[in-house]
């Protein structure tokens, strides 16, 4: 990159665009993203949380991250979820992203993110569930989605790209309308049989990989007994789940200290506990074979996000567009580049 700052306004379109068609690449940009964040080769402060006295089910979440390597980017992505949205028909999580130059600092794009962010999320849940059931040895054969906007159509389509497709598909949102919508995607990209179930527990009861993609705020799943058939759970929504639950099962998380905080479910163990002693260990850990994934209980994957991931895909989308010449350059974005003028 030139010393010259250049900055480039990368829109929605184009993201979704470049991003279309390389799920797969996507889920490895992902993992490099985790290895390099296992190695300690990343820095991911906290997240912090704007939220509003009058309006609690709303926020705005900024997270910050660097990531070394060959992705060398630094960079924040600042992400808005208003589930009252959805009523008026817009989706419920809106976002940018900016990243920096490591050399100079200087902001070198502003992508819209909320494409990035529902891809990284659901490249991460497609990896880890690759990972365990490859570990298991055992396909699932029914896959439950208990939420079903976009982030549940993009892990389903990130799940297929990976070769994790269901011989059919059970799913449940508050919203029968929703859930009819998602069904009607489904059977769309393919699926033979996709059931509309009456609630999340009837979605669990015989589910063999489970979806949680919901704005639950606390934990609405309460029974360990619908988990018996020892499925695998990927805990997107991270709320979803009550502490007994997590207490009987194999705990996987992408960062250990970031998930056990905000009343995250494992977060709520941790209370319960006192201890972490219910953690298997990381996504790095299943990348690099230090995991033991059993068969005989339920598996479930919690994972907080990590700005880390956003700014992987990000920096491959604009990298894609610089190589094929499509960046949309704002000329004069920075107009005092001399000291003395």
């Amino acid at each position: 990159m030139s010393i010259t700052p250049q900055f480039s306004v990368i829109s929605g379109a184009q993201v979704r665009d470049t991003l279309a068609g390389r799920e797969k690449a996507v889920v490895d940009l992902v993992a490099q993203a985790y290895r390099l964040h296992g190695e300690g080769r990343t820095v991911n402060p906290d997240s912090y949380f704007l939220r509003f006295p009058d309006r609690p089910s709303d926020r705005i979440i900024a997270l910050p991250a660097s990531v070394g390597g060959d992705v060398d980017v630094h960079g924040i992505k600042w992400i808005a979820s208003f589930p009252g949205n959805v009523a008026a028909g817009v989706p419920r999580a809106s976002a940018v992203l900016i990243l920096n130059d490591t050399r100079t600092g200087y902001p070198f794009a502003c992508l819209e993110s909320s494409i990035i962010s529902a891809a990284r999320t659901a490249a991460s849940a497609a990896l880890a569930a690759a990972r365990i059931t490859e570990a298991r040895g055992v396909r699932p054969r029914r896959i439950g989605f208990i939420g079903t906007g976009l982030i549940a159509r993009y892990i389903h389509t990130y799940l297929d790209a990976v070769g994790l497709t269901g011989e059919d598909y059970a799913v449940y949102d508050l919203s029968p309308t929703y859930a009819g919508q998602f069904r009607d995607h489904l059977t769309g990209a393919g699926a033979a049989t996709v059931e509309v179930r009456d609630s999340a527990a009837d979605v669990l009861r015989d589910s063999d990989l489970v979806v949680f993609a919901t704005v639950a705020g606390e934990p609405h799943v309460h029974d360990p007994a619908l988990f018996g058939h020892n499925p695998v759970v990927l805990h997107v929504s991270l709320r979803d789940l009550a502490p007994e639950i997590i207490l009987s099962s194999y705990n996987i998380v992408d960062d250990v200290d970031h998930c056990l905080k905000a009343n995250t479910s494992p977060h709520l163990a941790e209370q319960a506990t006192g201890n972490r002693d219910f953690l298997a260990g990381t996504v790095h850990d299943l990348l690099e074979g230090n995991l033991t994934v059993p068969a005989d209980e339920p598996v479930v994957f919690s994972p907080f996000g990590l700005g880390v991931l956003d700014l992987a895909v990000a920096r491959y989308v604009h990298d894609q567009l610089a190589g094929d010449g499509t960046l949309r350059e704002v000329p004069d974005f920075f107009a005092e580049m001399k000291r003395y003028g």
